[in-house]
């Protein structure tokens, strides 16, 4: 996930985002760690925080195209 790169492009720091979600510092570093897997109604907030969809933040393909069986 992106997210640790998208809160430092915004100077942000993890305690101010934790805030933002109502998680303490720490659930929200392993998010960004990825050793916690991010809740929908946070991922949500984040979306509407930063104006970013969901696809860009968990670094989704532009397509989700199915392949050829």
């Amino acid at each position: 996930m992106r997210l640790k790169e998208i809160r430092e492009d915004k100077d942000l720091t993890q305690a101010q985002i934790a805030e933002i979600l109502n998680c303490k510092q720490n659930t929200y570093q392993q998010y960004e760690t990825e050793k916690r897997q991010i809740p929908i109604g946070s991922l949500k907030k984040l979306c509407i925080f930063y104006n970013l969809s969901a696809d860009y933040i968990l670094e989704l393909p532009n397509t989700l195209e199915h392949p050829e069986r």
